[in-house]
């Protein structure tokens, strides 16, 4: 099989579709690899190391598209990217599709694409094995992130997180106890925050329960709920995930109107469209904006800010996968890994993932 391996087009996005590793065993499978001059560098792997384990260093993301049967991402393609795609070929990375503008899909559909969205992969039990690495990068860089834009000089309210003594810490309300919740949950904790966290199932807030030994609030997710700990808040967090499918708005802009001036929302929903009803996507390079007197933090691609540890932790985790395919063709991996076949999005001109198609055919941009 031949895969290809672009540079990532988005601005300050410096995570690769595949390390050098990964590389080397495919080439040594007898499978050959084409990856764009640069791809790698910003997350420490330089052209030479792809090089070293066999890989074809190419000079222009339209030939790693011209070449390869499967193209390995780490983010949605931009329009530049759509437009080098080849009828039938194979796409996988974080795709987010139910998010994306309508004619992205479309694009996918009238070439044919296979696409694989990495957040989709799901295991019989219910868990997100790919998606998971990301959400716990982005669940333990919450607590820096919250601490920068509490700076004044950053428009927040002036406040320290873990407080000092005679002063309290500050409030931090977890919205999502799932894997990106609780991984911010437990290092907010560990910098003296005093953290809240709400969810809609009991099941899993006696579990957070358990694990932090008392130490988080617990409330069921009720919407008196939210509003409640938006007023006092002085960091919000929306954790809100349904997979595959745009995001629930469960932060009204009453709710953020009734927040503290220069409290900070880290709106990690984004990339499915967000929970705040006054989010919309920044970037990393002009990451947060000012509304209702909030300052909003709504960068779809957190993890790209940590590229190196982020591109390891995802290829650690969809390796078995693309290994497979590269192995036996897509159609018999898709049979022996039913978590795979749930990764599929768009297949033979149609959307054949539920929560896809239902955003699709509801309409949007």
């Amino acid at each position: 099989m031949n895969i290809g391996i672009p540079k990532e087009r988005r601005d300050m996005e410096c995570r690769v579709g595949l390390t050098p590793y990964g590389v080397g065993l495919l080439t040594k499978a007898g499978h050959t690899c084409y990856i764009e001059q640069g791809a790698g560098l910003g997350a420490g792997f330089p052209d030479s190391h792809y090089e070293r384990v066999g890989g074809h260093i190419v000079y222009s993301g339209e030939e790693v598209y011209g070449r390869a049967d499967m193209v390995l991402k780490a983010v949605r393609p931009t329009d530049e990217e759509l437009d080098w795609l080849r009828e039938g070929q194979i796409l996988a990375g974080f795709l987010h599709l139910a998010a994306a503008r309508r004619h992205k899909v479309e694009v996918l559909l009238e070439r044919r694409i296979t696409a694989i969205a990495y957040e989709t992969i799901e295991e019989n039990d219910g868990t997100l094995p790919v998606l998971r690495t990301m959400s716990e990068v982005a669940g333990r860089m919450a607590p820096q992130l919250a601490a920068t834009f509490l700076q004044s000089d950053k428009g927040g309210r002036g406040v320290l997180l873990s407080g000092v003594p005679g002063i309290p810490p500050a409030r931090v309300a977890i919205i999502g106890a799932g894997v990106l919740g609780t991984n911010a949950a437990r290092m907010f904790l560990g910098l003296g925050a005093d953290v809240f966290m709400l969810d809609r199932s009991l099941v899993r807030l006696r579990e957070i329960d358990q694990e932090f030994k008392g130490r988080v609030t617990t409330m069921v997710a009720y919407p008196f709920n939210i509003a409640r700990v938006a007023r006092f808040a002085e960091v919000l967090i929306g954790a809100v995930l349904s997979p595959g499918a745009r995001a629930p708005i469960v932060v009204t802009r009453e709710m953020v109107r009734s927040m503290k001036k220069g409290a900070v929302i880290l709106d990690f929903s984004i990339d499915q469209g967000g929970c705040v009803e006054t989010s919309r996507p920044t970037t990393l390079r002009d990451p947060t904006f000012v509304e209702e007197g909030v300052v909003h933090f709504c960068v779809p691609n957190v993890p790209g800010a940590v590229p190196r540890t982020a591109t390891h932790a995802f290829n650690n985790a969809v390796w078995p996968y693309l290994r497979r395919i590269a192995e036996v063709g897509l159609d018999q991996a898709a049979e022996d890994l039913p978590c795979l076949a749930r990764g599929i999005v768009t297949r033979n001109g149609e959307i054949v993932n539920q929560p896809l198609a239902a955003a699709y055919h509801a309409g949007g941009r």
